[in-house]
């Protein structure tokens, strides 16, 4: 598999709602999708690492050479669901897109889910995975700064000063070409070099130039093999400089993050954890539906079929087409037939009241 760098809207996932849904109308086309970003080329045996197998009839596949089944979502976070993959995509979507944030009551509301619990657990779910494993260090111009992540407290002189609020560091790289590029975000106890200089060293490759404000508690990162840009904010306004142009990488990603939990916990954000601080999740998505209940999977072979031909954002209008069609068709006084989309609908509120509550890991 070659490595996709730069993901293209409208070839590796949709530009806008309209191609959303017309690229994952089914559940067999949330699958395709699915299977093609676990084996782009041709299935791969996880237990015994053998390419090659065929499809069986439950939509899993049959290793050839250990004969072990394995379904395309085991291991992921839609593993083990009784929601709809379709409402399961929604829910990603509508998680990826909202720039503010999106609360549970609100996706509950949105997407007309059975219970505030499954929206709840479906969201915690992805949060949850939202971090990748191995993921390599901040590297280049880093912009590292902290910043107090809380609601107003009556009788606090502001600054440093301690209270209810959470002390969270914040580091981004500066990318010439595209603005800012990865971040990282920490919960710290202070402000002091043995707390904010482990940070850097953990999440920052060695070499790179990490650039700061006057703060103490950054002295000496130099010894550890950076290059120290130390912007003293008293310096810049003395100058009659704009001190909000030393690090705007950090202040942007501290401003996104407070709204983010605005919108998300409604002003409800206490100290107790750190696993509320935001992320992005980039799930790019598309597909065409699976073919026969057993096709083989020669060695090698792409099971994907890739980009999708024909998927343009006014392909999900063409079903209500052929609904109003068949409507004005029906003899009078006969009663109306529901089409593809009010049975999708129809089958996934029943899916979620028969099994919308919360069990286990299950969303």
């Amino acid at each position: 598999m070659v490595p996709i760098d730069h993901p293209r809207g409208g070839v590796h996932y949709p530009r806008s709602l309209g191609e959303f849904q017309s690229w994952f109308a089914t559940d067999a086309e949330c699958l395709d999708y699915l299977e093609w970003l676990r084996w782009p080329d041709g299935f791969v045996c996880p237990r015994c690492g053998n390419v090659g197998g065929w499809r069986v009839a439950d939509g899993s596949f049959k290793c050839a050479g250990c004969k072990a089944q394995t379904a395309v979502t085991a291991g992921t976070l839609f593993d083990r669901r009784r929601t709809p993959l379709t409402v399961w995509f929604q829910v990603c979507w509508e998680f990826a897109t909202a720039k503010d944030g999106i609360s549970a009551l609100a996706l509950k509301r949105t997407l007309q889910i059975g219970s505030y619990q499954t929206a709840w657990a479906m969201l915690h779910r992805l949060r949850s995975v939202l971090i990748r494993p191995g993921r390599e260090l901040l590297s280049g111009q880093v912009e590292v700064d902290e910043t107090y992540i809380g609601g107003e407290e009556a009788g606090l002189a502001g600054g440093r000063a301690k209270g209810k609020k959470a002390l969270v560091v914040v580091a981004v790289e500066v990318v010439s070409s595209r603005g800012f590029g990865r971040c990282r975000m920490r919960i710290i106890a202070d402000g002091s070099a043995r707390t904010l200089h482990p940070f850097i060293t953990d999440n920052i490759a060695a070499g790179s130039t990490v650039i700061t404000d006057g703060w103490n508690g950054y002295l000496g990162i130099n010894k550890a093999g950076y290059t120290h840009d130390r912007r003293s904010q008293r310096a810049a306004k003395a100058l009659g400089e704009d001190i909000d142009k030393l690090l705007p990488g950090v202040h942007r990603v501290a401003s996104l993050a407070k709204r983010w939990l605005l919108s998300t916990h409604q002003g409800a954000v206490g100290y107790r954890a750190p696993d509320w601080l935001p992320g992005r999740v980039l799930l790019p998505v598309q597909p065409p539906p699976l073919a026969q209940s057993r096709t083989g999977v020669p060695a090698g072979a792409a099971t994907g079929r890739w980009p999708r031909p024909g998927a343009l954002p006014g392909d999900h209008r063409k079903p209500h087409a052929e609904e109003g069609a068949a409507d004005a068709a029906r003899p009078p006084g006969s009663p109306a037939q529901p089409g593809p989309s009010s049975r999708r609908t129809a089958l996934a509120s029943r899916s979620l009241r028969n099994g919308g509550g919360l069990v286990g890991s299950d969303g």
